[in-house]
């Protein structure tokens, strides 16, 4: 007797986020991980490297790649971000574009679909924000939309509280391709704790200094070392100004106290260890606008450099 029925196949691919700054990138990232791997704050422009979630469902895994939001570069630093967001299209299997359906009042973002464009996969769009949205304009903005760009899917969400983040799920994993997992099934993201460790500093810190600081701040894990008791994190933040940086350690220590306590207390529950935490303050002078510092402060270059010392510490030993 043959089977009618036709067995799922497992379905596996990697799924790059393109939009905005705050159009809700990491906000949907961190909601299907199911923690934090990514950081969330007001202030656009936040997310600088590709960060990756990892989405185990019954019959699929989704590889999730977060980007830092489009916008016309105009510094050593906002080049590098959009190098990132190229280089993150590259060799993936379905774009998944979010747009803030709230900002959208004069029509579909040019510069926005001008990505869905050039990608040769399936473009599946995520109207965000939708919640805050009055009902009468959702419709006109999808169809406006449906105009501009052949979507495999465009569907209306809220990452923040949930709304229609498992049809837009669904949507995903239809356009996978099958095959297997790429990553073990208990793990939630590439990215090692140092690097989540230091993002966390850099919410905190932002979210504390909204006005000052945010985007003259970059951190750099000095050092990482896990001990039976306590994790032991020492942490350099550096920003463009001496101004900025009192401001960032604030009268008699107590902002940057603010920082690492915030920190602390997150990264403890987050990696379920107890931490001893050390932050300190450096002055890099203009370095968003110099390509070799902008490099030396990206964290990509941080995990060649850690790689290549520990092989040669690896070398040592034999």
């Amino acid at each position: 007797m043959t089977n009618t029925t036709e067995e799922k196949k497992f379905r596996a691919g990697f799924v790059v986020i393109v939009g905005r700054p705050n159009a809700g990138k990491s906000t949907l990232l961190n909601h299907y991980a199911g923690q934090k791997i990514a950081i969330v704050t007001s202030k656009p422009q936040t997310t600088r490297n590709r960060i990756q979630g990892i989405v185990n469902l019954p019959g699929a895994q989704i590889v999730f790649v977060d980007t830092p939001g489009l916008h016309k570069a105009d510094s050593a630093l906002g080049r590098q971000m959009m190098r990132e967001v190229a280089a993150a299209l590259e060799g993936v299997d379905v774009l998944l574009l979010m747009v803030d359906a709230t900002q959208s009042g004069r029509g579909p973002d040019e510069f926005v679909l001008q990505r869905a464009r050039n990608f040769e996969g399936p473009v599946i769009l995520a109207l965000n924000k939708v919640d805050r949205l009055p009902r009468p304009k959702l419709l006109p903005l999808i169809a406006s939309y449906a105009g501009a760009y052949e979507f495999a899917a465009i569907v209306p969400i809220s990452a923040l509280k949930g709304d229609g983040l498992e049809e837009l799920i669904e949507e995903i994993v239809k356009r996978l391709p099958e095959g297997e997992a790429h990553f073990p099934e208990e793990q939630v993201t590439d990215q090692p704790e140092r690097f989540l460790a230091a993002e966390i500093i850099r919410e905190k810190a932002v979210d504390l200094t909204y006005h000052e600081v945010p985007h003259a701040l970059a951190v750099i894990v000095d050092k990482y070392e896990e001990t039976p008791k306590i994790l032991k994190i020492h942490a350099t933040l550096y920003v463009e100004r001496d101004a900025q940086k009192k401001i960032l350690i604030g009268s008699k220590g107590e902002m940057l106290k603010r920082v690492g306590t915030q920190a602390r207390k997150e990264l403890e529950k987050l990696l379920g260890s107890k931490i001893y935490l050390e932050l300190y303050v450096k002055v890099a002078p203009d370095w968003r606008d110099n390509p070799q510092k902008v490099r030396e402060l990206d964290w990509h270059v941080q995990l060649e450099e850690l790689a290549a010392e520990e092989e040669a510490d690896r070398g040592e030993e034999e």
